[in-house]
């Protein structure tokens, strides 16, 4: 089974991006979760990047993202009436290239 990632774009509230960055670093190690990145894209926002073992792992673990959701959400802009505080994305990963030095 392919390798699944998931992606979420967030805007967070002016002056909160530390409490924003420190609710990402209490995320739990979640079974099957290979890497987790939160990426600035901005002065205000981010992107935040799960690689999964599989999709089922990543199924699996949705509960705690939804944790992590509700625990920042305060810290966090509506992006739009239709996507509320964060856009996300998933899929099957169909390339990746590690690259060492």
């Amino acid at each position: 089974m392919a390798k699944h990632s998931n992606i979420v774009r967030f805007i967070v509230k002016k002056d909160n991006q530390n409490d924003f960055i420190r609710a990402f670093d209490d995320f739990p190690n979640c079974e099957g979760l290979l890497s987790h990145i939160l990426v600035q894209t901005g002065e205000e926002s981010f992107c935040g990047c799960g690689v999964w073992k599989d999709k089922d792992s990543m199924d699996n673990a949705m509960s705690d993202m939804i944790a992590l959701l509700n625990a920042s959400r305060h810290l966090l802009v509506e992006i739009s009436p239709e996507l509320g505080v964060t856009d996300p994305v998933s899929g099957s990963i169909v390339f990746e290239q590690n690259l060492t030095s």
